[in-house]
């Protein structure tokens, strides 16, 4: 069969719906099983043969394209991660919902220019560190992946790759910019949500909590500054060097910052390498078992009738929910190529690239899977002692918060 007319069979996608149907239960049912990440890369792997021997066979070159697309995403996470484990915000500030928003407003926009992952490094471990006297915390975790790990990063092509892959495919550098006054009406009603929440959640924290909250605080102190410069390298080998040489300086930044910063930053961080793993095992399942997906996204898309703007958000969006948004990204401009429509940025009309732009970035905030930092902020999390919701709890979240914000997205910037 050749392999440029393979079309899977639409039961090819049971092993995908299967390993995220595991994401989702397994925390449940089996919480003490699922903790080991051998076991999570097993039933990954498990999932995963069949598609494996399947593209083997009949399309060979996309199972290349996969491995090197999940090679270059774990090492472009794996160098942020390590790197921003390096460096230590000290200190202790009384964690009111104006501190907090605080946090949240300022990782939203650093996402844009040291990538969602990278922002979403550097301020998890202070935010909960000043967080740690109060009891209620998971609800601000959560708004934390929708801003910083998320919403944060379409202003430029390094805050999130979707948009780095436009760059590659002839965007220009700075028509993310173009994306500013959506960023900001989103990321604003996302954090008005968050300050009237975390009121509420403060209210409810015993006198005994804040008063300890209170007098416990310590001045800010910054250590590790020079990792600060090794983030810099990644961010210009990102945007300048092709691969392999792209991997090469980022796992060498990544090995100078574990060599050179002092073993003590990171114990003080509560570095463990237990999240990345955690995100390399679960997604080595997901770059495999979406394949079929994808291609039957490809070979029907123009079947599903997607040809506005306010579609294309949409669509984009709920794929990138559950797909990795780069991938999704690139089949969206793909379709709109083949509409034959205006070609006016990188083949497709401009508004409806905006669509599939924000769509990719905005909506990889409404599962933990939607984005690679979403899970790494969880499992940090839950080694610090925050109960985080399910799978199906997070989701309750971004169905009542992100969800709304999204359709008024849609009313003012894609309206039909």
């Amino acid at each position: 069969m050749h392999s440029g007319a393979f079309v899977p069979w639409v039961a090819w996608t049971l092993p995908f719906a299967a390993l995220l149907l595991s994401i989702a239960v397994f925390p449940l049912a089996a919480p003490r099983l699922w903790e080991s990440n051998l076991r999570k890369l097993a039933v990954a792997g498990l999932l995963a043969a069949p598609v494996l021997v399947l593209y083997a066979r009949a399309r060979p070159e996309a199972l290349l394209h996969a491995a090197e697309a999940y090679v270059s995403f774990i090492v472009l996470l794996g160098g942020l991660f390590v790197i921003s484990g390096g460096i230590l915000l000290e200190g202790d500030l009384e964690a009111t919902p104006r501190t907090n928003a605080a946090f949240l407003g300022l990782g939203a926009l650093l996402a844009s220019f040291v990538g969602t992952t990278g922002a979403s490094m550097l301020l998890i471990r202070p935010l909960l560190q000043t967080n740690r006297e109060r009891k209620h915390v998971a609800h601000t975790v959560v708004f934390f992946i929708f801003l910083v790990s998320n919403i944060g990063g379409c202003l430029t092509p390094l805050g999130d790759p979707p948009l780095f892959l436009g760059y590659l495919m002839g965007v220009p550098f700075v028509w993310t910019f173009r994306l500013l006054v959506p960023w900001l009406v989103t990321t604003s009603l996302v954090l008005g949500v968050y300050f009237l929440w975390d009121r509420r959640a403060h209210a409810l924290e015993s006198r005994a909590d804040l008063r300890r909250d209170f007098y416990e605080v310590r001045p800010l102190r910054l250590a590790g500054k020079a990792n600060f410069l090794l983030l810099f390298g990644v961010l210009v080998a990102v945007a300048f060097l092709r691969e392999p040489w792209r991997e090469v300086a980022i796992v060498s930044l990544a090995a100078v910052s574990l060599v050179r910063t002092d073993p003590g930053l990171r114990r003080a961080n509560h570095f463990t390498f237990h999240p990345i793993l955690e995100v390399a095992a679960l997604f080595a399942g997901i770059f495999a078992t979406m394949l079929p997906a994808l291609d039957l996204l490809r070979a029907r898309g123009a079947e599903l009738g997607v040809r506005e703007p306010w579609q294309f958000f949409w669509a984009s969006g709920a794929l990138s929910s559950f797909l990795d948004n780069a991938p999704t990204y690139l089949t969206f401009v793909a379709l709109g190529q083949g509409l034959g429509l205006r070609p006016d940025v990188a083949g497709v009309p401009e508004k409806i690239l905006a669509a599939i732009s924000l769509g990719s970035v905005f909506m990889g905030a409404n599962t933990y899977i939607g984005n690679g930092p979403n899970f790494m902020v969880r499992s940090i999390a839950e080694e610090r002692g925050v109960r985080m919701p399910s799978f199906g709890g997070y989701m309750l979240y971004s169905g009542l918060v992100l969800v709304p914000v999204f359709v008024v997205v849609t009313l003012v910037f894609f309206r039909p």
